[in-house]
């Protein structure tokens, strides 16, 4: 009997895939840093409605984000599954509270496409691509144009300055 060996081409996409709500979202697997159960986060004040506060990982200052309140989906209590996952933008750790990890999936390119047009009414230039898999559709996000220049400093910024106060 032959074993096959699952080779990773060069033309091969790899993403962390998550759940909020029934919708299969992924990010691009090198941004993310690490995967933590929901922990108590502190709330900072005069921050966005989707900024949770802010959590003391290691002795390191993060800003968390519950990704649902981001999409202007409803607000819900953490449940077994709800995750927070670390996710590296330039160069700064931000927590992104899921609803439930999915798993690390590789999607070779031509599964790949770009994301549909709805018009100018419907903002979806936070997704990069759609990545084909057997059963389901995954929305790749872009975290950066996710959150614009303005917010992405908003939260880079809270980690900085509460670390300087402590």
């Amino acid at each position: 009997m032959e074993k096959t060996k699952t080779k990773v081409g060069l033309n091969t996409n790899r993403f962390l895939t998550f759940y909020l709500e029934e919708e299969v979202y992924g990010v691009d697997i090198f941004d993310v840093k690490e995967i933590i159960a929901m922990m108590k986060t502190t709330a900072v004040p005069k921050t966005p409605k989707f900024i949770k506060g802010v959590m003391n990982l290691r002795g390191n200052i993060i800003p968390v984000v519950d990704m649902r309140l981001k999409f202007d989906m409803p607000e819900v209590e953490p449940q077994m599954y709800t995750a927070i996952v670390i996710i590296t933008i330039e160069g700064k750790n931000i927590g992104f509270i899921v609803d439930k990890v999915e798993e690390v999936v590789n999607v070779d390119s031509e599964n790949m496409s770009a994301p549909p047009e709805f018009g100018s009414q419907v903002d979806t230039r936070f997704i990069k691509s759609m990545a084909k898999l057997k059963n389901k559709v995954v929305m790749i996000l872009d975290l950066k144009a996710l959150f614009g220049e303005e917010e992405l400093n908003v939260v880079q910024n809270l980690s900085k300055t509460l670390s300087d106060k402590g």
